[in-house]
């Protein structure tokens, strides 16, 4: 029953992309949430397999694509696509009453759904006061999650004006000014080669066999205990952070720009291409913009983004600049002062600082912008 809910909320976020695919200009007005509503009341007198799902499931299922429509229109999502079975199960229930959420002891809670009764769930959390919707959805692996719809209040700050730099990368996924080098959880020696061998079953089996099933199921497992502990990761270390700092920094990373394949084209195919996939998985594994957005969640207002030009080449030391001090991915040693320190910590502290660093200038030196040089000393022999 919970994937009969699921098919027909699929459904009608599909037939409303499908109009707004067929919608062109001069075709008059584009039917709003309530005419849709009307037409899915007409439907339901018309399709006895469509009356016996539930209203709330399909008119909530237009509501999120009027909702996905309005975000795009905004410029701050994409256009909605078509959902996939097997890819995109879930849905959502509106008008929660105080009694459709009951505990039953320490570890275990049922919640009511419509056309299906009580449903027992894990108890993880307090469901906030006043909630007035959930959402029900299967993943890849197999599981049912139900996440009920509250805001939670920000990390409140420690006030005591702390300032930390916070740069993120691959080896490192996040270094911190005070020194710290946080690394996110990745899967096991053991889970990586099962991993590999799952893909090689996978390449053998037949499409559309039960096997095939099975074996991206397994995988899917794997993913899924992967997406785990980086999401974890990133919520204990946003609130930590939160919780100890007043300012955060981070540098204006464009990661999806960092991230583009670089294939190209067949006219003109790119370079280094399995090195460039190597990288944006390492990229995009280390959680950059999910551990950000998470800080901003909990710190509205204190986190301020530094342009990240120059900063892993900048001596925070002295100031100066130069490509050459870095010398390995792990080693920065300044070429003018001698100052020598791990380059991810150097760089978060030129971060912390909030020194944004102009281009080269006409005389081919590169000057900071609100930070005048400090005199140098020269290295102990």
């Amino acid at each position: 029953m919970l994937l009969g809910h699921c098919a027909h909320a699929r459904y009608m976020w599909n037939l409303c992309v499908e109009q707004e695919s067929q919608w062109r200009p001069g075709r008059g007005r584009m039917p709003g949430f309530a005419d849709r509503c009307r037409q899915l009341s007409e439907a339901r007198a018309e399709n006895p397999w469509l009356a016996d799902g539930s209203a709330i499931v399909q008119q909530q299922a237009i509501r999120d694509h009027a909702q996905a429509m309005a975000g795009f229109f905004a410029g701050t999502h994409r256009r909605p696509s078509w959902r996939k079975a097997g890819r995109d199960e879930g849905f959502r229930i509106t008008q929660v009453r105080p009694g459709d959420v009951r505990r039953l002891n320490r570890s275990t809670a049922e919640v009511r759904i419509p056309k299906v009764g009580w449903v027992r769930f894990r108890w993880s959390r307090q469901v906030p006061q006043g909630v007035k919707s959930y959402r029900v959805n299967l993943d890849r692996a197999g599981r049912w999650h139900v996440a009920f719809a509250a805001i939670p209040s920000p990390v409140p700050a420690p006030g005591h004006g702390g300032v930390v730099g916070l740069d993120r990368g691959v080896a490192v996924s996040a270094a911190l000014s005070t020194g710290e080098l946080l690394c996110c959880p990745v899967l096991t020696a053991r889970q990586r080669q099962r991993k590999r061998r799952l893909e090689r079953k996978l390449a053998r089996a037949r499409r559309g066999s039960a096997r095939r099933k099975q074996i991206k199921r397994a995988m899917a497992r794997l993913r899924a205990c992967e997406t785990d502990r980086r999401k974890d990761w990133c919520e204990k270390t946003s609130t930590d952070l939160a919780r100890r700092f007043d300012v955060i920094r981070v540098e204006d990373l464009k990661i999806r720009n960092m991230t583009c394949s670089a294939r190209g084209s067949a006219e003109e195919p790119g370079r280094n291409v399995r090195q460039k996939a190597g990288l944006n998985r390492g990229i995009l594994a280390s959680g950059w913009g999910q551990l950000v957005r998470r800080i901003e969640d909990k710190a509205p207002g204190r986190v301020e983004k530094v342009r990240p030009a120059y900063t892993s080449q900048r001596c925070s030391a002295c100031g100066q600049i130069a490509a050459g001090s870095r010398e390995s991915q792990a080693l920065f040693r300044c070429a003018t002062c001698g100052y020598a320190d791990n380059a991810d910590v150097n760089a978060t502290r030129n971060i912390a600082a909030g020194h944004a660093v102009t281009a080269r200038g006409g005389d081919g030196v590169t000057r900071p912008v609100n930070r005048e040089p400090q005199p140098c000393t020269p290295p102990a022999a």
